[in-house]
């Protein structure tokens, strides 16, 4: 089983027709009529039946495509990594959190784009817990997250800085009054959620313990939105600090007077098996000089 058989294969699917495929790889339809049966042979089992109006796919080339693709996929990035002698290339499909993309990212993606020019970085916004288990399951390559230092399964992972938390209010709410803030002031107040499925948002919660009459949660999975809402007065809300630098300096928002009695940090997962690509590894190092840079020049 030949590379270029399964070439023929899966572009004969992709195109419908022998003479199509033929066209598309730029050879003699014979060419490929001689490679799919070579394929058929050595497999023993037939791949496409032909019909008045065209090919169908058998039970078998159906089981066949998945396994062929994957193939064809690991022979080209085999042939690109022994060509380009280990220089980071190739693309790279990450997810962060939105606050993260928006607040600590932008930096590092404009780095990785001068520094490495032959990796290609396609950055994906969702919540922690659908990243970490996309990168476990190869629909990412990496993620970038913020939560408690703990073991993951089947990751990687690498602290990037250590990321502060603030409870934010409209400088008009009643709570920009008080000198400190206990449990019944949180039952008694809408809590604005920013980051659906953000670790912190948990940890906060349970820190509170469960509470059947706590006032309900207003769900904006929106940095901006929930920002927007806090400063107009619809409630109050647990942010990375980072998030809300800007409206803390020029009032549009007001510090409350709580501290969290857990920490989280802003981390870097990769899966274990994929400890040697070149330009995860070269990902990881800029992370880590441009969050610290970051980090240093907000201090």
């Amino acid at each position: 089983m030949e590379t270029r058989q399964l070439l023929a294969f899966t572009t004969v699917v992709q195109t419908g027709s022998f003479t199509k495929a033929a066209a598309t790889l730029n050879c003699s339809q014979p060419t490929i009529t001689t490679r799919i049966k070579a394929l058929e042979e050595t497999l023993g089992v037939v791949l496409f039946r032909r019909l008045p109006r065209g090919i169908q796919m058998t039970s078998a080339g159906v089981e066949l495509l998945p396994f062929a693709r994957n193939i064809i996929n690991l022979t080209e990035k085999a042939r690109k990594a022994i060509t380009m002698n280990g220089e980071p290339h190739g693309k790279l499909v990450i997810g962060s959190a939105q606050s993260l993309t928006d607040y600590r990212l932008l930096p590092l993606i404009e780095y990785m784009c001068w520094r490495y020019p032959s990796v290609q970085l396609s950055l994906h916004s969702r919540n922690t817990l659908n990243n970490l288990n996309s990168v476990r399951d190869g629909a990412l390559d990496c993620a970038f997250f913020i939560g408690a230092i703990e073991p993951r399964e089947g990751l990687e992972t690498t602290v990037l800085c250590p990321e502060p938390l603030v409870m934010v209010a409209g400088p008009n709410h009643a709570l920009t009054q008080r000198q400190s803030l206990t449990d019944d002031d949180f039952a008694s107040t809408t809590l604005i959620r920013a980051e659906n499925g953000a670790s912190y948002h948990e940890l906060f919660e349970n820190s509170l313990g469960h509470d059947d009459t706590r006032a309900p949660v207003l769900e904006l999975d929106s940095v901006d939105a929930a920002k927007r809402a806090v400063a107009s007065g619809l409630g109050i809300a647990l942010m990375p600090e980072v998030t809300v630098a800007t409206e803390l300096a020029d009032g549009r928002l007001v510090r409350l007077p709580w501290s969290a009695n857990f920490r989280v940090y802003t981390q870097f997962g990769w899966r274990q098996d994929n400890s040697t690509n070149p330009a995860v590894t070269a990902l990881v190092s800029a992370a880590a000089q441009v969050v610290s840079d970051q980090v240093a020049s907000l201090t």
